[in-house]
């Protein structure tokens, strides 16, 4: 009887056909000497995302679309999580980034549009033909968001063999601020050199420049996201009633600063600024589907003048561009969480979350450099008013824009700037620096000469505080589909 129920020498009941299938190649895995090899890890990885992250089989899974964001968020989580010092990637994380996100990525490859295309048959007559080609967005953001990653991780590279500042160990890290879990940085007793000062400013912009057009690109994909109805349902039927009586004054005065408008606010936390930024987004959502069913009588129309209605949500997209840039590490806000929850557009989630992982990391390293920058300042015993004043002498800061980022325009500006690079390489072009304005100060300088003289790396916006520094301590979190 014993012997009809088993399944071999191992005694276990026989499974159904495709669970004995993966009961067998589980078995055939760990039996195997060593790690699992690529080919098995990647299976296992996609065999995920078909189940939509649910290995029960109870068909209870996230859609494709959801699944492969979350996929991209976790492996960032455990990859960069713990990249909380000025050094380089370690070569096989480096490698286990590169490899898995670009199996994620594969994806975008078989996501194809028709386009017209000519084609001359064997007796020279030419016809047009629709063929396939891979979706227009997918095809300009992926190549550029793969080249933010490479020069991010190679900006991170630059800070090998650096010995002008270092981290405190384990029990001697007795950091108090609101980055406690963060190790401190030490600086020599004098402060940092002026060359590796200016070295670290000068990264600090490099990677500035690449966190602007990773927020461009993640901006203009939340743009192209549908609105759930679910989020739309839970909106108030007036955007005076999400905005609150006194925001609401100051947004439809005649006379509006932005500027002036956020000078003016308290936003002291990041949950403050995060409040803000839901509410004038809702409302924002709220004005526009008024404007689209103005001619209706539905219970969204109004008696404000369509032209009125347009200008406050221009005003009120103002704001969010500008939080946008001053406070690049709060959370999402509810509209964005819950685009990304319901969006079922494979090709905008992987967009979406590559370019969010990218900003997140990009902001995580500036933050990285400026503890290093607050450091030495602390160093060399300088007043906040006077560190302040020299930050903004030696990167020529200015304030936000009050325009939107645009992915394009943020691309070729990386193009344009000078490349990143070690300190060794900067100390070079620092004394040729030198050489430069001496020439100019003899007559003797050519045309090249003052192009070179000039070049200087992009402007920064200020920031004030980091909710990826939080995340790292947890992990980078994304959104779970609601049931």
């Amino acid at each position: 009887m014993h012997e009809s129920l088993s399944n071999g020498a191992g005694g276990t009941p026989p499974l159904p056909n495709g669970r004995a299938a993966a009961a067998g190649a589980a078995r055939s895995r760990l039996g195997r000497d060593g790690p699992p090899s690529e080919l098995d890890v990647m299976k296992e990885k996609f065999s995920k995302l078909l189940l939509g992250e649910d290995m029960s089989g109870t068909g209870k899974g996230v859609p494709s679309a959801l699944a492969l964001s979350n996929a991209i968020t976790n492996l960032a989580a455990s990859v960069f999580g713990e990249q909380r010092k000025l050094e380089p990637m370690a070569p096989d994380t480096k490698e286990r980034w590169k490899r898995e996100v670009g199996w994620l990525l594969s994806v975008t490859d078989l996501i194809v549009e028709f386009v017209p295309t000519r084609q001359t048959a064997e007796n020279g007559t030419t016809m047009e033909i629709m063929s396939t080609a891979q979706r227009r967005d997918l095809a300009m953001n992926i190549p550029a968001l793969r080249k933010l990653d490479a020069m991010l991780i190679g900006y991170m590279d630059n800070f090998v063999d650096q010995t002008e500042f270092w981290y405190e160990k384990g029990g001697d890290n007795k950091r108090d601020d609101d980055k406690w879990w963060m190790p401190t940085v030490k600086v020599p007793s004098e402060g940092l050199s002026d060359v590796t000062r200016k070295w670290l400013q000068y990264q600090k912009e490099c990677v500035n420049q690449v966190l602007k057009a990773a927020m461009a690109i993640n901006a203009q994909v939340l743009v192209e996201m549908e609105i759930p109805e679910i989020y739309i349902e839970s909106l108030p039927k007036k955007g005076k009633t999400s905005l609150g009586d006194a925001i609401y004054r100051s947004i439809t005065e005649e006379t509006f600063d932005p500027l002036e408008f956020l000078a003016g606010m308290d936003l002291s936390t990041e949950h403050k600024v995060l409040d803000l930024k839901n509410r004038i987004e809702a409302s924002t959502v709220i004005w526009k589907r008024k404007m689209q069913t103005k001619d209706s009588k539905s219970s969204w129309s109004s008696i404000v003048s369509f032209e009125k209605r347009e200008q406050f949500e221009e005003r009120a997209e103002t704001i969010l561009h500008l939080l946008k840039l001053q406070f690049p590490g709060t959370p999402q806000s509810q509209l964005d969480i819950s685009k990304i929850q319901y969006n079922r557009d494979v090709g905008y989630a992987l967009l979406e979350s590559y370019s969010r992982v990218l900003e997140s990391l990009a902001y995580s390293v500036m933050s990285r450099i400026e503890d290093v920058l607050s450091a030495d300042a602390a160093a060399q015993n300088l007043t906040a008013s006077e560190a302040a004043r020299r930050a903004l002498e030696s990167t020529s800061a200015e304030l936000p824009a009050a325009r939107k980022l645009d992915a394009k325009e943020e691309l070729e500006k990386l193009n344009e700037a000078p490349a990143s690079m070690t300190l060794f390489d900067f100390m070079g072009w620092h004394f040729d620096q030198d050489e430069l304005m001496k020439r100019r100060e003899d007559g003797t300088l050519d045309a090249d000469g003052e192009a070179m003289l000039l070049k200087k790396a992009p402007s920064m916006a200020p920031k004030k505080f980091s909710y990826v520094d939080s995340l790292s301590s947890g992990g980078m979190r994304s959104p779970s589909a609601r049931h």
